[in-house]
């Protein structure tokens, strides 16, 4: 099968993009033929002039629904991938899509479809107010992106998308990775037939050792969404407990929170590294106080043998099976996370236990093989649906 896979980039490398590269991999060690149309959002927003492209051009992208019409009239596709549009590509592309009658995928990673930001979130805490409402201009009202120009653009273009029909009428599958992307997609109006469970993946890794570490492993962008202030705040009710961070925080939002001395920051960790980052701790910490996707640092974690402590909403309470796979706690609540914790940390049967089962949960949920197959049959679901004159039906 020859797929054209269409994604633009974030501003800095995401565990999106890290899917992505991870997805056409999978697709190329299937057998299909991947052809990739991408576009970067990296430097190109930092002047007022590339602000303003990225603006107009997330309603309507004149190149980029150029580039696609030749590649359907050069190099036609047999299904078409797409991931994210905005800023630099636009939805506009979809319909020459499917007037070309070339099926469409959309792999959803977050909730742009029905929240401007795509977070589900105001204020550092869960919102789902333009689901509620049925539009997107509480992201104006609330200036959900903290930038008035920003929010109305965001907005704007999530509106623009709605009133066309833009994804409603010309997508016809969405690989969605948790069960909750699902049911909130149902919730706003999307087809449920058009629905497919794709979890994310990594390869499966041969059994751990369950070798227990000694710290608390953080790994991602250190945000205050992602719970940095909260984190730090356990920490320093903690002191016995060492906790490692895995990432950075962002240019223009560094961490005011005190620091406390049990807290050790690594930076950026090349992927090449992060099996001994894992291995070496005790078990993973994602403190979030908003919805996630699909965090990948749970199945990497869980490769090692390692449980995971998650907020208990969205995706986690399908990812991390709680008192099996992990713990969950209250989301923002630092009491409850503290007793998770210091919990999980004095109890080594049961920290080891955990592991045990977050591995066995991987194997069997969230391995390239399993992915594989899911793929395989979304594949065979669209040649019936698009092409069923192309399939040969026995008689009775």
């Amino acid at each position: 099968m020859k797929i054209l896979l269409i994604h633009n980039n974030y501003g800095i490398h995401s565990g999106e993009e890290a899917v992505v590269d991870r997805q056409i991999a999978l697709f190329r060690e299937m057998g299909h033929t991947v052809d990739v149309y991408r576009k970067t959002t990296e430097g190109k927003r930092d002047t007022f002039i590339g602000e303003a492209k990225g603006f107009f051009t997330a309603f309507y992208s004149p190149s980029s629904v150029k580039d696609i019409k030749n590649i359907l009239k050069t190099n036609r596709p047999d299904v078409v991938i797409i991931h994210n549009l905005y800023p630099y590509i636009s939805p506009a592309i979809l319909k020459p899509i499917k007037q070309a009658g070339v099926p469409i995928i959309m792999t959803v990673h977050n909730f742009r479809l029905i929240c401007p930001t795509g977070l589900f979130m105001r204020d550092f805490r869960p919102c789902e107010l333009c689901l509620e409402k049925g539009n997107e201009w509480s992201c104006i009202q609330y200036n959900c992106e903290h930038s008035r120009l920003k929010s109305i653009g965001y907005a704007g273009r999530n509106w623009y998308a709605r009133k066309t029909k833009a994804y409603l009428n010309h997508v016809d599958f969405y690989a969605c990775i948790t069960q909750f992307q699902i049911q909130k997609l149902i919730q706003a109006g999307y087809d449920p037939e058009k629905m497919v469970y794709m979890p994310n993946f990594i390869e499966k890794a041969k059994e751990p050792d369950y070798s227990l570490g000694d710290y608390v492993a953080i790994s991602g962008r250190l945000s205050r969404e992602k719970g940095i202030d909260l984190i730090l705040e356990v920490a320093a009710k903690t002191p016995h407990i060492k906790y490692v961070f895995a990432g950075s925080p962002r240019k223009e939002e560094p961490i005011t929170t005190p620091i406390p001395k049990n807290c050790l920051f690594l930076g950026h960790i090349p992927i090449n590294k992060l099996g001994d980052f894992y291995k070496n701790a005790r078990f993973l910490l994602i403190a979030s106080l908003c919805y996630e996707g699909f965090p990948m640092t749970i199945p990497e974690a869980a490769a090692y043998g390692k449980p995971t402590i998650g907020p208990a909403h969205a995706g986690f309470l399908e990812i991390i099976d709680d008192n099996k796979t992990g713990l969950l706690f209250k989301p923002g609540d630092s009491d409850d996370l503290f007793r998770k914790i210091t919990s999980l940390w004095d109890n080594k049967m049961q920290c080891r236990k955990m592991g045990k089962n977050a591995y066995e949960k991987l194997k069997n949920t969230y391995t390239s093989a399993i992915v594989k197959n899911k793929w395989n049959q979304l594949f065979e679901k669209i040649t019936f649906k698009i092409f069923p004159q192309n399939l040969c039906i026995p008689d009775k």
